[in-house]
């Protein structure tokens, strides 16, 4: 196997670099159907973004380089050993009953990220286990193939080549299938409100309320205003007090909002955006720095609070 090494080496590197870009592009397409706010990019997140792009693509050779020197490589060497061992020749199935083993780890950190008793905690921790046990097993199976006695030497350049024509075509296929879904309609997109659903009375679950009544009426009770600069431990005096709001529906679902217009508010009480789902619909407001993704949110109070209460 020694002498066969450097091709099994790169084509290890290779395989799971690949599989990290179909991974990040898989993410992606999975983030777009979260529920989450329009936060917009204005250039300097564009440039963030990009230059975290450049770092995820480092980060992902140097962590390809890693497990295959201490994952990918010593499962192929234990399965070989099995194999001899227990079947008394060197069998292909050991590879992915130990990389099942292997994937048992980010399966549980995938369950551990969604709160225990939803659904979604067996079907995450199930994905996360697949994912894991796929990411190790395939260039495990790809190097297993190289070392055998009975195969011919390949190079690490023309092992390089074919892995980088394999995986080139399977991030142009996820990249087309991701971009079919997402024009399909698969990405998450805010209710759209009535002035009817806004009427009746939304809280922020610390005592705040606004009541939005039928004729454009609203009081505000506690309610927390913003400025620019603030931050969520900054807020200005509660604001309580009577005025007005209107329902503007914009072009789509992103573009509506409420305005409300409050005398007796020292500070910014809207526009709120809308989020959430038709069922439980959310209104919220950036706090501070738009750059900084923090939320002050108000639910209606004839439903069961959804996000957590903070202070």
């Amino acid at each position: 196997m020694r002498d066969r090494f450097g091709s099994a080496f790169t084509a290890s590197v290779s395989v799971l670099f690949f599989e990290a870009v179909i991974g990040a592009i898989v993410f992606y397409v999975w983030m777009e159907t979260q529920e989450v706010p329009a936060l917009g990019y204005n250039l300097f997140n564009i440039f963030f973004l990009f230059v975290m792009g450049l770092i995820g693509v480092a980060a992902g050779a140097v962590g390809a380089v890693l497990l295959s020197v201490v994952v990918v490589m010593p499962l192929v060497a234990v399965a070989g050993w099995l194999g001899r061992t227990v079947s008394g020749r060197d069998v292909w199935w050991w590879i992915p009953l130990l990389a099942a083993v292997g994937g048992t780890l980010p399966g549980l950190v995938s369950a551990s990220m969604v709160p225990a008793g939803f659904p979604e905690n067996v079907s995450s921790g199930l994905i996360g286990w697949f994912m894991g046990a796929a990411a190790l097993g395939i260039p495990a199976l790809v190097v297993r193939r190289l070392v055998l006695p009975d195969r011919p030497r390949v190079s690490g350049i023309a092992v390089f080549g074919r892995v980088a024509l394999c995986g080139t075509l399977g991030v142009v296929v996820t990249g087309a299938l991701a971009g079919i879904a997402l024009y399909a309609g698969i990405g998450y997109e805010p209710p759209r409100l009535t002035a009817e659903r806004l009427a009746g009375t939304w809280s922020d679950g610390n005592g705040g309320r606004i009541t939005f009544t039928a004729d454009g009426k609203v009081t505000a009770d506690g309610v927390k205003t913003f400025g620019f600069d603030d931050d969520r431990h900054d807020a200005g005096q509660p604001c309580t007090g009577s005025g007005t709001w209107v329902h503007h529906r914009g072009d789509g679902p992103w573009s509506q909002n409420v305005g409300v217009s409050v005398d007796a508010c020292d500070g910014s009480l809207g526009p709120w955006e809308v989020f959430g789902t038709p069922e439980h619909p959310k209104l919220y407001v950036l706090v501070g720095d738009p750059d900084a993704w923090d939320l002050y949110i108000l639910e209606p109070d004839d439903q069961p609070r959804e996000e957590p209460v903070r202070d």
